[in-house]
């Protein structure tokens, strides 16, 4: 494993290092010190290498993520894995707001909380969180799966298009269009599937799961009021 001191090397030099592994590199290994809060830690990386960053980071840490495997051994700030294509992103502490934001591919998996809009305008990223997420996650969701061990806030799902939202615990309260659907088999088993991926030793029977009502995918005059 290469060691990479951040606070010596710089955030710059440190990016432009990551980024610049290919496919094939022999360097699959990475290890980062000293992050102190710093954003934008291990963004744009596009080969399938492992970087482990020992501290809390700033906003929009693994940003643009693709192929790579990102752990982060602390908390991370707002943004975390924004606009993720592919690969997959463990975060040890808590995540503040908008985390997997814009995703379109790969797995983020928070063992504490994250913050407001969790998972905001997803596009096919799958994210786990092991606590509890606040309000409007989810909101404008259009492919991809939410998965909450814990409590959900305000107006979760708002405006949602086809992300499939399961909750274990409570929800404050739903967003407009989204209501509790049926559980089924194949549920269950994407459920067992992501959580044993994020390493949350929850049952996957202990889920409720929510989606779309479609009622907003036309004009309804109603609506406009």
């Amino acid at each position: 494993m290469r060691k990479i001191d951040l606070e010596a090397m710089g955030l710059r030099a440190v990016n432009e290092l990551l980024q610049s592994q290919r496919e094939y590199t022999n360097e699959t290994a990475w290890e980062i010190l000293n992050p102190r809060g710093s954003h934008a830690i291990a963004a744009g990386i596009d080969a399938p290498i492992e970087v482990t960053v020992n501290g809390s980071t700033g906003y929009y840490c693994a940003g643009m993520n693709k192929r790579a495997t990102i752990k982060v051994n602390g908390r991370v700030g707002p943004g975390v894995a924004e606009n993720m294509m592919s690969g997959t992103v463990y975060i040890e502490g808590d995540a503040s707001q908008y985390a997997g934001a814009t995703g379109h591919g790969g797995l983020l998996a928070i063992k504490g909380n994250a913050g407001s809009r969790c998972g905001i305008s997803m596009k096919g990223i799958d994210i786990v969180v092991g606590g509890n997420v606040g309000h409007m996650s989810a909101f404008m969701g259009q492919a991809g799966t939410l998965v909450v061990c814990g409590d959900a806030g305000d107006a979760l799902g708002d405006s949602l298009y086809e992300a499939r939202l399961f909750v274990r615990g409570s929800v404050k309260s739903l967003g407009a269009d989204c209501i509790e659907k049926e559980m089924e088999r194949e549920h269950l088993l994407l459920l067992e599937d992501l959580l044993e991926r994020a390493n949350m030793h929850v049952s996957p029977d202990e889920f409720r799961r929510y989606g779309s009502e479609r009622k907003l995918y036309n004009f309804d005059l109603d609506n406009a009021y």
